[in-house]
């Protein structure tokens, strides 16, 4: 039996960690119950959605930005939830995404996407960490990067 999981992040701003990684993953911000939001919506029409939901619903204003969740627009990928926590990252995650932007890809034209694909998500508020050259047979070459609150990823 197969089962579906979500990846879910601790974060100080999920709402903010939550559109990098949408930008990021090709996801969309998801929508509030009930919402006919089409998936090409927005994420900021999404975000004043979700406000509208929580004011009716009660939640005080001061929990609007505590959780977010991103989802694939196609429905295939497995949904992303971002929570609000107190602390602060204090170590080396022990799980990470691999973003996979050049599967297929090798040498040159693989370490060449990866590159454009670093530069992009830096201009969205990543950071890179560290390139590891192809060592072939056991690596065709990676890029270590931190998303805006320091969680570690790499591009693939």
């Amino acid at each position: 039996m197969s089962r579906e999981f979500q990846v879910t992040f601790d974060a100080a701003d999920p709402i903010s960690l939550s559109l990098f990684w949408a930008q990021a993953l090709d996801y969309v911000v998801q929508p509030p119950p009930g919402s006919d939001l089409p998936p090409e919506t927005p994420a900021p029409d999404v975000l004043d959605a979700w406000t509208a939901f929580l004011t009716a619903t009660g939640v005080p204003p001061e929990r609007h930005r505590s959780a977010s969740a991103i989802v694939d627009p196609t429905g295939e990928r497995p949904r992303v939830f971002f929570q609000q926590v107190p602390e602060p990252k204090t170590a080396k995650n022990r799980v990470h995404l691999d973003v996979r932007v050049a599967p297929g890809l090798e040498g040159d034209a693989r370490m060449a996407a990866l590159e454009a694909e670093c530069e992009r998500l830096v201009a969205l508020g990543a950071s890179r960490t560290r390139r590891f050259e192809p060592a072939p047979p056991m690596s065709a070459g990676f890029i270590v990067m931190a998303d805006p609150e320091g969680n570690e990823f790499c591009l693939d």
